[in-house]
């Protein structure tokens, strides 16, 4: 009996242990001093305010500061029980932004509870199709990363998915779809999208943050930039680039200096668009490749908001040949035609965008 009553209080014993030497925060005793009453992330459009509740759970707490996108958007001194606040969640833009509810202690310790806030559109987007007119030769060992006309002239840059140093840049000869000059990198570098500003060629690099920029008659090297993060797409609206990264962000950028500018951030009014790709500015709206996707996105370029998504799903089937995916977007100005291809695919399509009727 002795026996029993001796492993009894040793569990006992071990049981009380564990309990004591529990972390804060895993029972309701040991909460954080102030939390927000919803577990759920957030989500709200364009410039519409968003109801933010949270309680105060402990007695010795100095203030509460809500900070949203790093900014302390309000302060509440020594504050108590269950509190409401109206935010303005489109105060940034679109997008995804951090929410942070950080509690001072009167010892002036720290605690924080945190949420994300999703920005969508507030406009329904239209649905855009494509018309063929034409259709032309594409080489199908060209990974087609960025696709631009001056003039007449079409000019293409490729990747290098195989690190072999086969990523090439110049103009093609549109009926047979091979260079009629070219230029290439080495395997150090692998190709991304493109975009001619005056007499410049721009061309962005996947990983190693340089920007190259060319002559557009000769082809010459004559400067580079760095930027941080990834290059993915390019193209300008005449005095500023815009440039991709593979996110849902657009940075406007000097073609001088290649800083940022500002940033957008790509929504529907259903969700956040990522992996932006191949870019092309037309008739003040920004057209974007979605990577491993059919769909071209016409872009607002001042807020992100989407105009339009057009669906191309109709040239995979006739264009890509055991290719990759769709990426390529061209405009000339001349005949008001875009052109599109993709990843070695085989042809390169003319096309008309269809709108709906009004």
């Amino acid at each position: 009996m002795k026996k029993h009553i001796i492993i009894g209080l040793i569990v006992l014993v071990g049981v009380a242990f564990i309990i004591g030497s529990w972390p804060k925060g895993s029972g309701d005793d040991y909460g954080l001093p102030a939390e927000f009453t919803f577990k759920e992330n957030l989500a709200t459009e364009w410039n519409n305010a968003v109801d933010i509740a949270f309680e105060v759970k402990k007695d010795d707490v100095a203030k509460v500061e809500l900070i949203y996108n790093d900014s302390i958007f309000k302060t509440w001194t020594s504050p108590k029980g269950k509190i409401n606040f109206r935010l303005n969640a489109g105060y940034y833009g679109l997008g995804t932004r951090n929410l942070h509810l950080v509690s001072t202690m009167n010892d002036g310790s720290t605690d924080s509870d945190n949420r994300l806030v999703k920005i969508l559109s507030d406009i329904k987007q239209e649905i855009w199709s494509i018309s063929i007119s034409k259709t032309y030769p594409h080489n199908t060992n060209h990974f087609t990363q960025g696709l631009e006309f001056d003039g007449n002239t079409l000019y293409q840059g490729t990747g290098d998915p195989n690190h072999s140093g086969s990523t090439l840049l110049g103009t093609i000869d549109i009926n047979s779809g091979e260079y009629a000059k070219k230029i290439g990198l080495d395997a150090n570098y692998f190709g991304e999208g493109i975009t001619i500003l005056g007499d410049k060629i721009y061309q962005l690099t996947y990983t190693t943050g340089k920007c190259f920029i060319y002559d557009k008659n000769t082809l010459k090297l004559i400067d580079e930039k760095s930027y941080k993060g990834e290059g993915w797409g390019l193209c300008n609206d005449g005095e500023f680039l815009y440039m991709a990264n593979g996110s849902d962000a657009i940075t406007k950028r000097d073609p001088k200096t290649f800083e940022i500018v500002s940033t957008i951030h790509v929504a529907s009014k259903e969700t956040s668009m990522g992996n932006i790709n191949e870019l092309e500015f037309v008739d003040g709206m920004i057209y974007a490749n979605v990577w491993q996707t059919n769909a071209i996105l016409v872009i607002h370029p001042e807020n992100g908001k989407v105009k339009a998504i057009i669906n191309a799903t109709e040239l995979e089937a006739k264009g890509q040949s055991g290719g990759d995916v769709l990426n390529g977007i061209a405009y000339n100005k001349t005949n008001g035609k875009f052109y599109l291809t993709g990843k070695y695919w085989s042809k390169l399509f003319e096309v008309s965008v269809v709108k709906p009727a009004i």
